[in-house]
């Protein structure tokens, strides 16, 4: 059963269960050493200021939906998508939003590339009607709702594209499409850039074709049993590991550049997108 569709309650969790954090975003085989090392640094600031119970490693692996909605959750990252969606029932709450340097990025903002084979013969989304979508996941912003609304106008009778494949991550959306399994994705810039340098020889197969509007990036988020007091411990502890010298390389390899306390209104610009291709009729990617 899709951990959405799952009713879960908090009697489900016990009230001592162990906390967990995870940072599996922008996890890529090549950064799991730089996130831990950031992991660790949060970790020593939150036991600092007297958090009690932070986990000493990330959580990987299993369903990111059953970490996101976990009330033991201390910190995690999720999609700004299912911030402004699924998630509300579960009563988290916004820490901060990471800033990366990444071409794409403006601060805590970013968009998506939208990319295609190197060979394509495509010079515009408009070219690509009928085309292979492969998409990361149907709850993803990056991936899906900033495609949306680049296609919105686009659209006829509701439907673009030629096929929806769901691929489980924007790797393996590259994947597909330097594999001639698909046509066209969007991908987000911080990955986008990750995999530039972590996989250039997948990357050089692609070629991107233009860029999303922008939006909020992805956010970090804590669950509904963290006190007041720790909530006030993980912004501060963020804002020390943002300063903190020793920790450059881990922010460079990162892409890191700090972190912003947006206000979460501001992610109502992601419905508000999702709101624009709808009025034009197209409220599903298709």
């Amino acid at each position: 059963m899709n951990a959405w569709a799952q009713q879960q309650s908090i009697s489900a969790y016990a009230a001592d269960a162990p906390r967990v954090a995870s940072l599996a975003m922008y996890d890529l085989g090549g950064l799991q050493e730089a996130n831990d090392a950031l992991w660790a640094a949060i970790a020593r600031q939150l036991e600092d200021r007297g958090a009690v119970g932070t986990p000493v490693a990330l959580a990987r692996g299993g369903s990111l939906e059953a970490v996101w909605i976990n009330p033991q959750l201390l910190l995690g990252q999720t999609c700004g998508y299912p911030l402004i969606g699924a998630l509300k029932s579960h009563h988290v709450r916004l820490v901060a939003t990471p800033r990366y340097r990444a071409p794409g990025c403006d601060g805590p903002f970013h968009r998506s590339v939208i990319v295609v084979r190197a060979d394509s013969a495509a010079a515009s989304l408009a070219e690509l009607r009928g085309a292979r979508c492969a998409v990361n996941s149907p709850a993803s912003n990056s991936g899906m709702n900033l495609l949306r609304v680049e296609v919105a106008p686009l659209a006829r009778d509701g439907v673009f594209f030629g096929s929806i494949a769901f691929t489980g991550s924007h790797e393996a959306s590259a994947e597909r499409i330097a594999a001639a399994e698909a046509d066209v994705a969007a991908i987000d810039c911080i990955t986008w850039a990750h995999l530039q340098r972590l996989r250039p020889a997948l990357t050089q197969r692609l070629k991107v074709l233009g860029w999303s509007v922008r939006s909020p990036g992805l956010p970090l988020i804590t669950g509904r049993n963290t006190t007041p007091a720790t909530f006030e411990a993980l912004r501060s502890a963020l804002d020390a590991v943002e300063h903190d010298p020793a920790l450059r390389d881990v922010r460079a390899e990162l892409l890191l550049d700090g972190f912003n306390a947006l206000p979460a209104a501001q992610y109502r610009a992601i419905a508000h997108l999702e709101q624009i291709a709808a009025a034009q009729g197209y409220p599903t990617l298709a």
